[in-house]
């Protein structure tokens, strides 16, 4: 279903919550055996503190308990060149855990149900893992299995 690094794409995607669903990236942040990968949702709205300006990578406002990090919109990010279409956030701490037998469940088709965009450049995969494990806003748990 992806391996770490992987960005895969959903249309749609059915939040665990129950919120409407929508098309949604996905980003593979850590595999967990064959239990569960740990996953970021991107999202194209931007929450930063006001003061903080067209800036990518690493955010973080400990305090104002805030932990983002930034893709540029129409920057490749993928070994292959693919680039989001706009500024892209990743929010530590909207991090969470996803069964993979759920996941396989409700998407089972890779290619119709849903599909695998690319994989994060290593450099670029490594700055976010590290923005996130050094966040404090960011669960304990989640950043101790980013370290692993």
């Amino acid at each position: 279903m992806g391996n770490e690094g992987d960005i895969l794409y959903f249309d749609p995607f059915y939040f665990k919550k129950g919120n409407a669903s929508k098309p949604k990236y996905f980003i593979v942040l850590k595999s967990l055996g064959e239990k569960s990968l740990l996953a970021s949702l991107p999202s194209s709205l931007n929450f930063c503190p006001t003061d903080i300006v067209d800036k990518d990578g690493c955010i973080e406002v400990p305090e104002a308990c805030f932990n983002c990090f930034v893709f540029k919109g129409k920057s490749p990010v993928t070994t292959s060149g693919w680039c989001f279409p706009m500024d892209t956030y990743l929010y530590g701490q909207q991090i969470d855990e996803y069964e993979i037998a759920i996941l396989k469940d409700i998407y089972p088709v890779e290619g119709l149900d849903y599909r695998i965009i690319g994989t994060l450049k290593s450099l670029l995969f490594h700055d976010m893992k590290k923005c996130f494990i050094n966040s404090a806003n960011v669960k304990r748990k989640f950043r101790k299995l980013l370290s692993s």
